[in-house]
């Protein structure tokens, strides 16, 4: 069935000019006809940069939004449109305008995990990968940052600004499924793997990795040292990527049951249908998309910049 599946997905892709976009925490099955497969500032500079009619996009609402708000002119779909991410939510957009308020001349950085409307409220966007250097591109000294605090925190750690989180304790509640303690098990268990752990994951599991990583950090680090066995602390798709392409090395999920539920509602057979019948078209009104567009294009230009610094 799957077989038949991608075969009729790759005639549909080719007769519509389509592409596929799937984050790292995918199903496998997704993950293997995916055209990009990649974390949040991969799958957004793709989609920047795309000349497909339709994107289909196996990521939850945020991600989808991005490359809607970023390609006004080609059509969006989500396979499974309950792919909402909590997080996202945790930050609606009275609460960055109150902040602001508050802290006259803060600059406002957005983790890219933020709804549509909330990136209208911002001035620069970030993702894990890049979020210490956008902080440190800014000409301002104070930064309100948000939603995941432990990525406040992360940043923090590599800047001399004053980063303050907004909300006061925005999370992911798949990264805060790790605990030191658990980290500490495997470590003692493992002493010759290396740990790798996403910077949403709380200060005290962070403190205890070899690499505080983005996922697309992770699987360059796992291709790059020279380590043989590896801890992953992060949604277990990735680990799932990690061990298709590198067979000859170790990786142990840190728990097997951190599972983000949303990113995990898309399927193979969703996402066929998306490509067939062009369903849950992803659409942003055009004066909230036009102020997230200028956030998310001052991100990928402040990135641009730091990797040819």
């Amino acid at each position: 069935m799957n077989s038949d599946l991608k075969l009729r997905i790759a005639e549909l892709k080719e007769r519509k000019n389509a592409i596929i976009l799937a984050h790292n925490y995918q199903l496998s099955e997704v993950q293997l006809v995916a055209d990009i497969l990649g974390d949040s500032l991969e799958l957004a500079m793709a989609s920047a940069k795309t000349d497909a009619d339709l994107i289909v996009f196996a990521g939850v609402d945020f991600m989808a939004e991005t490359a809607a708000i970023l390609n006004p002119d080609k059509k969006v779909v989500i396979p499974d449109p309950g792919a909402r991410c909590p997080m996202a939510a945790q930050l609606p957009p009275d609460v960055i305008r109150e902040a602001r308020k508050k802290h006259e001349g803060a600059a406002v950085v957005l983790y890219v995990n933020t709804l549509a409307e909330a990136k209208a409220e911002s001035d620069v966007i970030c993702t894990s990968a890049n979020s210490p250097q956008i902080v440190n591109a800014l000409e301002e000294d104070t930064v309100l940052f948000g939603p995941d605090k432990n990525l406040a925190w992360f940043a923090q750690r590599r800047s001399d600004k004053k980063i303050i989180p907004i909300p006061e304790n925005g999370y992911c509640y798949v990264h805060k499924m790790f605990t030191a303690a658990d980290i500490a098990l495997l470590k003692e268990r493992y002493p010759d793997a290396e740990v790798l752990v996403h910077p949403e994951c709380d200060p005290e599991v962070q403190q205890l990795a070899t690499h505080v990583c983005s996922t697309s950090q992770m699987l360059l680090r796992t291709k790059a040292s020279p380590a043989k066995r590896f801890i992953i602390a992060t949604e277990i798709g990735l680990v799932e990527r990690m061990r298709r392409e590198n067979p000859s090395r170790e990786f142990i999920p840190a728990l097997n049951t951190a599972v983000c539920r949303e990113m995990k509602r898309h399927t193979l057979e969703k996402v066929y249908r998306a490509l067939k019948d062009e369903e849950h078209v992803v659409k942003v009104p055009e004066p909230i998309a036009e102020r997230a567009r200028a956030s998310i294009k001052r991100m990928l230009e402040l990135t641009g910049k730091a990797v040819q610094d």
